[in-house]
């Protein structure tokens, strides 16, 4: 073919082989096609650095207290036994209050009457 009969957007092109053949070729370099940036969201960059450290922050307790398990069951117990002896020493407290001897009031009365029909009356001493 000569060069005047090849239409536009056609060229001669060289083949790795060595070969020449036409092929469309287009003539100037077309742009790179755009991809719209998607911006991710604040949200999910939030979840994203939150969920490591929040697993992280569940492993360390948990391995903190398998080391601590031994001591709190001790530190129960020592609890308990506390308790037990503050209520010991309450009902000590009580019964010992309860066996004492009640106090009984001694009420002295001096009464006084003048004459065969004088009317009497009297002042009252508390005596504890």
């Amino acid at each position: 073919m000569l060069p005047a009969e090849i239409p536009p957007g056609v060229q001669v092109v060289t083949l790795p082989g060595g070969v020449r053949t036409l092929a469309y070729a287009p003539s100037a370099p077309a742009e790179p096609v755009r991809v719209p940036v998607q911006r991710i969201p604040v949200w999910a960059k939030t979840t994203a650095l939150l969920a490591p450290t929040v697993g992280g922050g569940i492993g360390a307790a948990s391995i903190g207290l398998a080391y601590a398990a031994p001591g709190l069951i001790a530190l129960t117990e020592a609890l308990w036994a506390a308790v037990a002896l503050i209520a010991a020493g309450g009902a000590a407290l009580f019964l010992g209050r309860a066996r004492r001897a009640p106090t009984s009031t001694h009420i002295t009365q001096h009464i006084t009457a003048t004459g065969l029909f004088g009317r009497a009356t009297g002042s009252t001493v508390h005596h504890r």
